[in-house]
């Protein structure tokens, strides 16, 4: 589609304002994307201050414990066994929420399970001392000072632990912040270019809907100019047109289609019941058929009937109409009335000259063949005195009356010869021709069986390939057949037997620069060829003119029907013939026949 027409379009727009809709979403979903990757990178950043402070409380509740453990050692003082038991449930809230929070994270919940059990130790110690009595214990005994000294070496391990987590949380913090902060900076920015481009976009919709609301101010105007010039065009081609809502069935008429009945517009409201009052009363019938089917199948084929003018005046109508959809969604039959009366009457006069013409031409077809077959009554009378007269009384006449009468019996076979081939010719123009298909190699056996005689007597050699079938006039392709075999034989070199080459190919037309293809793509090219006497270049197309000649009557008989008549025939079947030849060097003629007729 062209751009500059897209953009035009009302589709454009559609478009456009369903695009600022998606994009409008899509800003949406973006900000509510990043205000959640903002909400957790921040709730990821307290997760590790949580974290540090939940370690750092435990560390707390176990340094608590570990203080009473000693000042239960030192005092012995039962009341402390109290807020041991205190301080172990503070440890394990603590521991637990320390778990809960580190869940995600495989290295801290491999510490976290490290931290348990040296805790759990921490407890068996402590368990260990609160098991023990020291009211009667010496200050700076070995036992004292080891059960006194017992829980060091785990405290270093708790704290070691809990220093590395929070080593984690520390390195897991900086990442986290940097998350954060990059989410601050380009949550605003995506937000700030997704407006832009909406309100680009919403810019745009502006000036395509001003424009168009321009262009409908114009096209307004435009139409108004096109509703004046189709009322003017309606007049000056004298046609009128109308509509018919097949939903409400309600008629609509042009101005001029009042005018065509001889009312002034308007003259009454539109319907099929005042129109059918104008139909002839022979075609009332026909056209409420035609309305019929119209409003059944939403369809109104071309059709001629007559109407009476409001002055009485006949006149020939034409209607014809098409179904198309409008903006509402009802179907809207349009169509047209055009007052053909004068080309009916031009119709009627073409018709009768057509009537006349083929009955001239049905009696000058009559004549010619009358007056070739009554030409041959006389001329063979002509030719059986003159039989005669050779027989009995040739011998008797003087030398000069013997030369008239030789040239009297080889006049009047010249004419029988004549007459003969202006049958054949007459034949060959004739409409009644039956196509059928053969085998042409079938009609050239045919054609070489009907100059067997001559063949015979000149020693004639023909080589032909093998022919293709075809859907064709079998005896004018047999007389073609004939007619060139003959034209070879006859103007073959004295002495020198005549050789005859028939060959045959399939070929695409617009391959071959001899002509121009008249509507068929593939053809049969035939060839005759010989080795005769040959003919100049320059009366190639001449020869195939009725009654043309290139020789003498006296050196090489004949009419100069023969090839007009193959040229003719060649016509018939849609094809074309060319002939070329050299000058003793021999002749050849090119046939073109379509492949499919």
């Amino acid at each position: 589609m062209n751009i500059i027409a897209f953009y035009k379009s009302p589709l454009f727009l559609r478009i456009v304002f369903v695009l600022s809709i998606a994009i409008i979403f899509f800003i949406a979903a973006i900000t509510f994307k990043h205000i959640n990757a903002l909400s957790d990178s921040s709730n990821r950043v307290l997760n590790t201050y949580n974290v540090a402070v939940e370690l750092e409380k435990m560390y707390t509740y176990v340094n608590d414990l570990e203080t009473a453990k000693r000042d239960y050692i030192a005092s012995n003082d039962q009341t402390i066994k109290f807020s041991i038991k205190i301080h172990q449930k503070e440890i394990e809230k603590a521991l637990l929420k320390v778990e809960k929070i580190t869940q995600d994270n495989k290295t801290q919940r491999e510490y976290t399970k490290i931290l348990r059990g040296l805790i759990n130790h921490k407890y068996h110690i402590v368990n260990i001392i609160l098991a023990k009595d020291y009211s009667n214990g010496v200050l700076g005994s070995t036992e004292l000072n080891n059960d006194f000294l017992s829980g060091k070496k785990v405290m270093y391990d708790i704290r070691k632990v809990i220093n590395k987590m929070i080593a984690v949380e520390e390195s897991l913090l900086l990442k986290r912040n940097s998350i954060y902060q990059n989410n601050q900076k380009t949550t605003p920015l995506y937000i700030y270019l997704t407006l832009l481009v909406t309100l680009g976009l919403l810019v745009l919709s502006y000036v395509k809907m001003s424009k168009d609301l321009h262009n409908i101010k114009s096209y307004n105007n435009e139409l108004i100019v096109a509703n004046k010039s189709s009322s003017l065009s309606e007049i000056v081609g004298n046609y009128g047109t109308w509509q018919l809502n097949l939903e409400t069935h309600e008629y609509t008429f042009s101005a001029n289609e009042y005018r065509l009945l001889g009312y002034e517009p308007n003259a009454f409201k539109a319907n099929l019941e005042d129109f059918m009052k104008h139909i002839h009363p022979d075609d009332k019938e026909t056209v409420q058929e035609v309305n019929r089917k119209m409003i059944h199948e939403e369809y109104l084929p071309s059709f001629t009937y007559r109407i009476y003018k409001t002055d009485g005046e006949l006149r020939y109508f034409r209607a014809s109409g098409r179904v198309v959809i409008n903006k509402s969604n009802e179907r809207i039959l349009i169509g047209t009335t055009t007052d053909v009366t004068e080309e009916i009457i031009a119709n009627h006069e073409i018709e009768e000259r057509n009537r006349i013409l083929e009955l001239n031409n049905k009696e000058l077809q009559a004549f010619n063949y009358v007056a070739s077959h009554d030409l041959q009554e006389p001329l063979r009378k002509i030719e059986t005195f003159i039989s005669r007269l050779i027989d009995k009384d040739f011998n008797s006449l003087s030398e000069s009356g013997q030369q008239y009468i030789t040239r009297i019996n080889a006049s009047a076979g010249r004419m029988r010869i004549l007459i003969d081939d202006l049958l054949q010719f007459s034949r060959t123009t004739r409409a009644e021709q039956v196509f059928a298909k053969v085998d042409l190699n079938e009609l050239l056996e045919n054609a070489k069986q009907e100059q067997a005689q001559l063949i015979e007597e000149k020693k004639a050699i023909i080589n032909a390939d093998e022919l293709p079938e075809l859907e064709v006039v079998p005896f004018q392709i047999q007389q073609l057949f004939s007619n060139l075999i003959n034209n070879s034989i006859k103007y073959s070199k004295e002495n020198i037997p005549p050789i005859i080459n028939i060959t045959v190919s399939e070929v695409e037309a617009e391959k071959e620069a001899k002509f121009l293809p008249n509507g068929y793509n593939k053809f049969y090219k035939i060839i005759f060829s010989d080795n005769g006497i040959g003919f100049d270049q320059e009366y190639a197309d001449k020869i195939f003119t009725l009654f043309t000649r290139l020789h003498n009557k006296d050196e090489y008989a004949g009419t100069g029907i023969g090839l007009a008549i193959c040229k003719k025939i060649i016509e018939n079947h849609k094809g074309y013939i060319f002939a070329q030849g050299e000058i003793n060097k021999g002749s050849s003629f090119t046939i073109y026949l379509p492949k499919e007729a």
